[in-house]
């Protein structure tokens, strides 16, 4: 499920159903981590794996790029409430079956909050985490508005936070390689192909 926090009640209520009709796959809940405690720990019991963004570290970074005060402290209280109920990780056949990856998206000119972000993750979970650290920062053309991110990751950059979480002790992480910031990896959000559910 992507993005799915304001369909939650309804998320639930159809995994009650899937549940009595024997639904076995893991259910994998992936949101931006901006959440409420509350909304987390209404999913014990039906959420298996957690991946959440842990996007910003600093206040002035969530206000000015993506217009949510409070950032870190929310997602802060998320992530480790996701933690308490998924537990450590569990793979099973090359998947993950249980657990939390925290997916962090390197911004242009940011390592040193990136770091702090390492520092964290590893401070509060050690090894009962799995990282993503990602290098496909794409400036699209809303981006011009902040001069400061309008350009894509260098690798100098990508590799000096890479190696820190390495440095820290941080040894589950998946690591990108190649281009990946590439527009072609953007989808068009035009509709176009998409056809209405059938009744």
């Amino acid at each position: 499920m992507v993005t799915p926090t304001h369909y939650v009640p309804q998320i639930i209520a159809a995994l009650k159903i899937a549940g009595e009709k024997g639904l076995s796959l893991p259910v994998v809940y992936n949101s931006n981590a901006y959440e409420t405690v509350a909304t987390i720990e209404s999913l014990r019991g039906y959420v298996d794996v957690f991946l959440p963004d842990m996007k910003y570290a600093a206040e002035t970074s969530a206000c000015r790029y993506s217009a949510a005060p409070g950032y870190f402290t929310a997602a802060a209280a998320a992530i480790e409430r996701m933690v308490d109920i998924a537990g450590e990780p569990v793979f099973a056949a090359g998947q993950m079956k249980r657990g939390v990856l925290i997916r962090h998206l390197i911004l242009p000119g940011q390592m040193k909050e990136s770091m702090r972000l390492v520092d964290w993750i590893w401070r509060s979970f050690g090894d009962a985490v799995y990282v993503s650290l990602m290098n496909q920062f794409t400036p699209l053309h809303r981006v011009k508005e902040y001069p400061e991110i309008n350009r894509h990751l260098t690798t100098y950059e990508y590799d000096k936070v890479v190696n820190y979480a390495w440095d820290r002790g941080i040894r589950q992480a998946f690591i990108q390689e190649g281009r990946t910031a590439s527009e072609k990896f953007v989808p068009h959000f035009d509709g176009a192909g998409v056809k209405p559910a059938a009744r």
